[in-house]
């Protein structure tokens, strides 16, 4: 069943255009780059920021935030904001690498 999970999640990453590692393939290199900007912006999204909230955060307006999610859901194929979390999530972990708390830790941990 994990390995069912891996390969899932790594599907729905490789769609993006993004490996994650896994198991099965360790070391692969990602196939599309997003700005070290948009990355910073993927972070707060993936903790539940509005754009405002985001703005504020980065010292940028919230039409630069809104700027760049239109850049990071073009670049990897993605529909809406919830996408891109979940993306950011698949990615990066759980936000401030919290374990006990995090859904994507506790739904892996049923599936092995």
């Amino acid at each position: 069943m994990a390995t069912d999970r891996n390969a899932s999640l790594n599907a729905c990453a490789t769609e993006a255009g993004v490996a994650v590692k896994t198991e099965n393939r360790p070391d692969r290199a990602k196939a599309v780059m997003i700005t070290a900007a948009e990355r910073r912006v993927l972070t707060h999204l993936t903790r539940a920021k509005t754009n405002k909230e985001i703005a504020l955060a980065l010292g940028i307006s919230p039409a630069t935030v809104k700027r760049h999610l239109e850049k990071i859901l073009a670049k990897l194929g993605l529909r809406n904001r919830v996408e891109a979390a979940i993306y950011g999530l698949i990615i990066n972990g759980c936000p401030g690498r919290s374990s006990s708390g995090c859904v994507l830790q506790k739904l892996q941990s049923a599936t092995d």
